[in-house]
């Protein structure tokens, strides 16, 4: 599909717009796109582990289209969680509430977070703020300080929360990385503005996102309040479950007593399955991403000595919750 595949992440969204129309299981389109269709066809597609060559890369890396596709996303996920506390008034049952809610859940996880992930890689003001526009719709704006200048500083050792250990499960590392995380963002927020509370990045963060819970409360109500953070904590918890498999069990050795060995391709696990690196814009090419943090997306890379996931981000994503058979599968692939 070339450069279409990218746009195939918009099915969410479109789906989204129909469960909050809907009611009963319609209310979980998304739901089942991402954990149902998807594990599914990753089954059936052949993971492609080729890499494009540079001449490609360049080529791709100056067309406008992959950045526009990335900022498409924050419009559409402003607009969409507007609609989210709209249909929350009025009548309803339980299960379409909590489908709706679970529905823009995913796009917190898919286009909020993700999305904001890549554009807070980019090197220019304009798509940084950008990432912090989505992280505020799932209430993580947080991640931004502390994934750029905390977790791809540590990653695979102990200094870093979102480094899952060998052995530990899913929901203890969903409770230690959420805390722990927030608390180094804090730190690093106060070291970079040497001390200045106003120049805290945290502060404002807080303010913000304060401010936006009382207009939502003020004009939508308890609904539409316990809507917005349910939905928003339905995104941290896929946010953390990804950062789960993503370093699952990988270490990085010490040099010596104050440093450790450099990031290298062995120290993410990858997956090459198609579906999910196009609704995820490759970002299951972690591997090449934590080694060379400032490529585009389209430029990622697959490493032969990369650990390699059986399956996609989403199938993992499930196996996890079912921690002796996720051990089983990927203990005998770390070297």
């Amino acid at each position: 599909m070339g450069k279409l595949k990218y746009l195939f992440v918009f099915t969410l969204p479109a789906l989204a717009f129909i469960s909050f129309h809907s009611t009963g299981w319609k209310a979980y389109l998304p739901v089942l796109e991402a954990f149902a269709l998807i594990p599914l066809l990753e089954l059936l597609f052949t993971p492609n582990a080729s890499n494009l060559s540079s001449e490609r890369k360049e080529v791709m890396v100056s067309d406008a289209f992959y950045k526009f596709v990335l900022r498409l996303c924050v419009p559409i996920q402003l607009g969409m969680g507007y609609m989210l506390l709209v249909q929350t008034q009025g009548e309803m049952d339980t299960t379409t509430l909590v489908g709706r809610i679970l529905s823009y859940g995913m796009l917190c996880g898919v286009m909020g977070i993700n999305v904001a992930h890549e554009l807070g890689h980019k090197r220019n003001t304009m798509d940084q703020f950008f990432s912090k526009v989505l992280l505020t719709t799932t209430l993580y704006t947080h991640f931004f300080l502390e994934h750029n200048y905390g977790h791809h500083k540590h990653v695979g050792t102990k200094e870093d929360p979102s480094t899952a250990r060998r052995g530990e499960w899913v929901y203890v590392f969903w409770f230690r990385s959420i805390v722990f995380a927030y608390l180094s963002a804090w730190r690093i927020g106060t070291s970079r503005s040497k001390g200045n509370v106003l120049k805290n990045e945290m502060l404002w963060y807080t303010m913000v996102q304060i401010a936006l819970l009382s207009l939502i409360f003020t004009t939508f109500g308890n609904i539409g309040l316990v809507a917005f953070m349910g939905a928003s904590v339905t995104g941290w918890i896929m946010l953390e479950t990804v950062q789960y498999i993503e370093h699952y069990g990988l270490a990085r050795e010490k040099v010596n007593e104050h440093r450790y060995e450099d990031v290298n391709p062995t120290h993410s696990w990858n997956s090459n399955h198609q579906i999910g690196r196009a609704i995820l814009f490759e970002l299951s090419r972690h591997s090449d991403h934590h080694y060379l943090p400032h490529k585009d997306y389209v430029e990622l890379d697959h490493h032969d000595n990369s650990p390699q996931l059986p399956t996609g981000y989403p199938g993992m994503m499930l196996i996890s919750l079912i921690p002796p058979l996720y051990f089983h599968l990927v203990h005998k692939r770390i070297a």
